[in-house]
Formats: C-alpha cells, sequence, structure tokens
C-alpha cells in the first residue's frame, strides 16, 4: 500500500510518500516539498499547489492520502490562506485518491510518539526512527508529512481497506453527494 502524507501550507506543502507491506513494515518511497514563490499572486499559488499534488498522485498513485488537520495558533490571516489551500489539497486528493483521511496534530503525535503533546523535535526523532533514516527529513514540512502517512500506515488496516473516504476526529463519514442533496432538498 502506497500512502501520502501531506503537511498543508500555500509556502510550503510537504509531502511524504511511504510504501506499508503484508507484514506492516513501512519503507520512504519520496518526500519533499511543493514551494510557492511569495511574488506569485495567491490564485497562481493555489494552482500551483493543485498542479504538484496531481503530479505526485499521477507519478506514486498512492492508495490513499493523509492530510494533517488545521491548528490555529496565533495569526488568524496566514491560517485562513492555509485553509484555503488545503482545501485545494483536499479537493485535489479526493478527485485522484479516493481515500482521504484527516488527522488532528494530537493524534499524529500520538501516534507516532505515544504522547499526543510531543513536541515537534520528539515527532521528528521517532518519523526517522521508525522510518530507518539517517538523518531528520528536510524541510520539516517533509519531515511532518512523513508523520502523516505514519499515522496512516498505524490506523487499523480494516479503515484503510473499507469504503470509507473520509477519517476525521475519530468519526468516519461516507461522503455521498446525492445523498446529502436529498436529505437537504426534503
Amino acid at each position: 500500500m502506497i500512502i501520502l502524507g501531506i503537511d498543508p501550507g500555500y509556502a510550503i506543502v510537504g509531502y511524504g510518500i511511504i510504501e506499508k507491506n503484508d507484514l506492516g513494515q513501512v519503507r520512504v518511497v519520496d518526500y519533499g516539498a511543493i514551494n510557492t514563490p511569495k511574488e506569485m499572486s495567491f490564485p497562481n499559488r493555489l494552482v500551483m499547489i493543485q498542479d504538484g499534488i496531481n503530479a505526485l498522485i499521477s507519478r506514486f498513485k498512492p492508495d490513499a492520502v493523509a492530510i494533517e488537520e488545521l491548528f490555529f495558533n496565533q495569526n488568524i490571516t496566514t491560517g485562513i490562506a492555509v485553509a484555503e489551500a488545503r482545501g485545494v489539497i483536499l479537493c485535489t486528493a479526493t478527485k485522484g485518491v479516493k481515500k482521504v483521511f484527516e488527522f488532528t496534530p494530537m493524534q499524529i503525535k500520538q501516534s507516532i510518539t505515544g504522547f499526543g503533546k510531543a513536541d515537534k523535535k520528539q515527532v521528528q526523532y521517532m518519523t526517522k526512527t521508525i522510518l530507518g533514516l539517517k538523518s531528520t527529513p528536510k524541510p520539516d514540512d517533509a519531515a511532518d508529512a512523513l508523520a502523516v502517512a505514519l499515522c496512516l500506515a498505524q490506523t487499523n488496516t480494516m479503515l484503510i481497506n473499507s469504503d470509507v473516504q473520509i477519517f476525521t476526529n475519530n468519526n468516519l463519514k461516507k461522503m455521498d453527494l446525492k445523498e446529502n442533496l436529498k436529505r437537504k432538498l426534503k
């Protein structure tokens, strides 16, 4: 199983691709970042992100995508732009892969380190260790994306192999547009 992990952003979108075999062993396939130039208009940056995600899906043909949910700390303006980029990423991933899973930062930290409030260095160290890497992947966004992919790899395989399309906050949701429209029209 090939898993594409994504750490969303609009200046830098981290990605990490791992493969999980039938024995549960994982290995790194690729990692890196989609970088958008700050002098480029925001709509064009979003298009660049969409093109980058499409290129990753075309090249690696992942079975599932895992993406980190947003956590707003202080700068709401930046948070809105990241949320817009994340929307483009979610839409593009769902069109290309169909199995998209979302995890909160706390879920990722818990999965990787066993402690939901672990710091960034602990998560990076454990990601490096679990994947058998000699050094921490750079940029940090790529290391974060590998942690997101590992979080899905360590999730119950029955979820990944089911018809469920979106996993978020421990609730499984089957997204069916026709069903949702019928319900709203009633």
